[in-house]
Order: structure tokens, then sequence, then C-alpha cells
């Protein structure tokens, strides 16, 4: 059946579209604070068990760890035009990251008074590497190399194995690529478990990044605290904002390339052209949504996550975006820098027709780690900022000491502390 299109004032129809937050279903949440459990009781005893569960059931202990091979080593076991590929998303991620570097702030005011904002790296990082049946080299480069840049010196990748007890290949290669410190072959909510409490095998880190299945999202809200995390990352997202000139194709294709990602994926796009939307519902409805060869998934979002949007105005379908707040937006219109500044609640935006969302997954050089869920509207994707920690600083002259000294004092008296107002009037 062909999708309905909707119009934007219709809410309750938008309502699914609109739904934000992460509320996992009450198994996912008892069942990873089981396994958390079990990994912070019993360690690597845990990890193998889960191990042999879940990816392959002769895991020995001894190779929780695996040895990051060389590069020229790991190059020989991939085809020539996925090494080029990845080193090429290696070479674009790293430059515009590196251009990302924060630099330290240190103002001297005019009675010698010192501020300073001290940017330090974090000491150790844990990256979640999706594996098994869903093999993403692409994450490695995305999320160790602004660590890297930042000056991490312990970045450490779990991931899963296939179902032959062997992390792919190309893995292998994108870890060598990245300098990555500690392989280890360990995924889902033990692997999250594991950096965030550590195990006699895997030391605990400081933050965990990387995008994961719905076990693993869960896990990293559980242990944070205990680390931090990048946030909480769900189902694919892609809205496109297409008008009179845009290509049908492009925009089902769109949606389409997002739909192939998980069967819980939300896609959409938005018009004030309604004959355009029929034209994209005919594609979808055809045999060019059948063509990906993932079937199955495609047609799962079709049928309960896809939504054609009529606006009757450009203010509607601002309104649409901001709502929505959508990991992905893909600009087909025939001035997208006239309404780039109008957008806030946003992952990343690609801009007209020659800038598929996919480049942004692998070569563009932007990071595909992305705020799903409505998350954009306070917080960003992954980014070389990340894995600092700031720390301020202040030295007091003598004379803004001496000319605060009562203020400070009073405000201090004013909130119930009168030992900080001590500390204060102590300085004469």
């Amino acid at each position: 059946m062909r999708l309905r299109i909707l119009e934007a004032d219709d809410a309750a129809s938008l309502a699914g579209l609109y739904a934000g937050g992460w509320d996992p279903p009450q198994d996912v949440r008892e069942g990873v604070a089981a396994i958390i459990a079990a990994v912070r009781g019993r360690g690597d005893q845990a990890l193998v068990e889960y191990t042999q569960r879940f990816d392959h059931p002769n895991a020995p202990v001894e190779r929780l760890r695996v040895p990051v091979p060389a590069l020229a080593d790991a190059e020989a076991l991939i085809p020539a035009e996925i090494a080029a590929g990845l080193r090429l998303a290696r070479k674009r991620v790293g430059e515009f990251h590196e251009r990302q570097r924060p630099a330290n702030v240190m103002v001297t005011d005019a009675d010698g008074t010192v501020n300073a904002l001290l940017y330090q790296p974090l000491e150790a990082v844990g990256a979640y590497v999706p594996g098994g049946s869903a093999t993403l080299p692409s994450t490695v480069i995305m999320t160790v190399t602004p660590a890297k840049l930042a000056g991490v010196p312990r970045v450490v990748v779990t991931t899963p194995t296939g179902r032959d007890g062997k992390i792919n290949a190309a893995i292998l290669f994108a870890c060598s690529l990245c300098g990555v410190d500690e392989l280890y072959a360990v995924g889902g909510a033990q692997a999250i478990a594991a950096l965030a409490y550590g195990t006699a095998t895997i030391a605990p880190v400081d933050k965990i990044v990387g995008p994961g299945n719905v076990w693993v999202t869960e896990a990293k809200r559980q242990v944070f605290g205990r680390c931090g995390i990048d946030g909480l990352a769900g189902p694919s997202e892609v809205l496109v904002v297409a008008d009179a000139t845009a290509k049908p194709r492009l925009v089902a294709g769109e949606m389409l390339a997002q739909a192939e990602h998980d069967p819980l994926a939300r896609v959409a796009a938005v018009s004030t052209e309604r004959p355009l939307l029929e034209e994209i519902a005919a594609l979808l409805d055809g045999d060019f949504a059948r063509e990906t060869g993932r079937t199955e998934v495609v047609e799962s979002v079709l049928t309960r996550h896809a939504y054609l949007i009529h606006a009757r105005s450009r203010a509607d379908v601002i309104e649409v975006i901001e709502r929505f707040a959508p990991e992905h937006l893909s600009l087909q219109v025939q001035d997208p820098w006239d309404i780039v500044p109008s957008i806030r609640n946003v992952g990343a935006i690609f801009v007209g027709d020659d800038t598929p969302v996919a480049a942004g997954d692998y070569i563009a050089g932007s990071n595909h780690v992305l705020p799903t869920s409505g998350a954009s509207r306070f917080s960003s994707g992954l980014r070389t900022a990340d894995f600092y920690r700031t720390t301020a600083l202040v030295e007091n002259s003598r004379a803004r000491m001496h000319g605060d000294r009562e203020v400070l004092a009073a405000l201090a008296a004013f909130e119930g502390l009168p030992a900080h107002a001590r500390t204060a009037l102590m300085r004469e």
C-alpha cells in the first residue's frame, strides 16, 4: 500500500516522528542491569560466558585481547579498494577534526588577575565498534581519530566477533591505521560494563563512545557516572527537505538508505509540493524500494516509521525540522543556504543534490556519531573537544582580592556559609 501523505499540522499522525527520548523496553533495562552486575562480580569469566553465548561458542579467556596487527599485514587481508577507502576516510576525518582542536584560554586583566581555561586530554577512552552481522570499520575511524588527535594516551576498542570467532579484517585494518592501543573481542552490554568497571583483562576507561544496538546503548546509560559517555544513540533518522526542483529518486533514495540500517529507523520527507510527494510515494511503493537487497528491514521501516509530509509554507517546513530534530537532514532545494540559518535542531546537514548522507557516514570528514531521538536539541555529534576535559584556573592579584573581599564575604554570608566568608575577610 502506498505511503499516505500527511499534513504538517496533523500532530496526531506525526506523533511517532516527533517522539524523542531514550525509553527501551523493561526487559532490556533489566537484562542490561543483570549483565553489568555479572561483569562487575565475575569479571572476565562473565565476559567469556556472554561472548560464548552471543558471539562465538568456543571463545577462551586468553582471546579476549586481540593483537592489533601491523598495517601491512592487515591490509593484505582486505580488498584494495576498501583499504583505499578507509585511508581516504582517515585522511579527511583527521584533517577536519584537527581543525577542531581547542586552545587554552588565558586572560590577564589590567590589575594582574589571571583567568584561564585549560584543556587536557582524557587519560583513557573506550570506543565501541559494532561487529558481527553489522561490520563498521568506519566507526573505528570516527571514534579513534579525534581521540588520538586530542592526545588521549590510551584508546581502547571493543568489538564483537563474527560467528567464526574472528574480528572482521577491515576492523583490524582500521584499528592499525588509526593507532588503537588495545583491542578486545568483546561486544554487547558486557563490553560496556567491562570498559566502565574493568576486569582482570580490561582496565577501565574514563569515557565510552560509539554507536550500538539497544542493549549497548542502555548499558552506556546505566554506567554513566562511573565514566562519561558520548550520548545515547538510537535508531538512524533522516529528514529530506525537498522543493519543486528536487529529484524524486534522490529523495526516496535517502529515505531508503537510512531505512536499511534498522527496522526502527525513522525516515521522512517534507515538501510544499504535493505532486512531488506523490512521486516519492510511488517510488517507495514500487520496485525502487526493493532494489537494496534488505527488503525485510526496509519494508518494516516503510510500514511503521516512514512519513511523507505536506507543508503549506516554509514556516511549516522549519517547524517539522525543529520538532523532529533529526540525526541527518538532507536539503534538496533550489536555495539551501537560504534555509540553513533557520535550522537549529539537527545532528548533521547535507546540502544539495551532490551530497548524499552516506558521504558523512564515510569520507566527507565530518563525524557519523550523531545525536538521535531528538537529542540534537541539546547535544552534538562527536567532535575532538569530546576527548578533553577542561580546568578553570584563577590567580587574583593583590589589588583584585583587596577590592573583592567585602563583596565576596557578603555573598557567602547571605548564602549561609560563614566559613566561606571568613576566607575572604582573612585576606587583608
